[in-house]
């Protein structure tokens, strides 16, 4: 699994880095930066979460 983020689409909102603070975090900038590109599979249920929580839908997790 890949954690993909559209940084042009990120509004900066922090709902993944609340969800998912040891994947995701909002940069000084306001943008998501992904902390781990390839996470583990035991992490795929708070990630969809985080994924589906981002109201831009800049996050997208790949298999």
């Amino acid at each position: 699994m890949r954690i993909e983020a559209d940084r042009d689409k990120c509004a900066g909102l922090g709902m993944c880095e609340a969800m998912a603070p040891d994947f995701f975090e909002v940069d000084e900038e306001g943008t998501v930066l992904v902390l781990v590109e390839q996470p583990g599979e035991e992490h795929r249920q708070d990630l969809e979460a985080a994924v589906v929580s981002c109201p831009v839908l800049a996050l997208k997790l790949r298999d």
